[in-house]
């Protein structure tokens, strides 16, 4: 019978830390890039009358730029 070996152990655990499943790593770049689209929206609703012309812009470029890394990633999620 075979005992309990403490550096087989550990080093399961940091494989398993360093070298997550394809999924999460996916659902936190989606998550990432849900939060980017919902604080630029926010920012654009809220402060808007603030902003320059310039600024603007560069916020909505962002904005549909998220969005459509968001829908690229989830095209191909869904081919899947």
């Amino acid at each position: 019978m075979r005992g309990y070996d403490p550096i087989n152990g550990l080093s399961n655990t940091a494989m398993e830390i360093f070298s997550p499943r394809k999924s999460v790593i996916i659902d936190m770049i989606m998550v990432q890039l849900l939060t980017i689209i919902v604080t630029l929206a926010v920012l654009l609703l809220t402060s808007s009358d603030k902003m320059d012309n310039n600024n603007m812009a560069y916020l909505v470029v962002g904005l549909f730029s998220a969005f459509f890394m968001l829908t690229g990633i989830y095209s191909r999620i869904s081919e899947i």
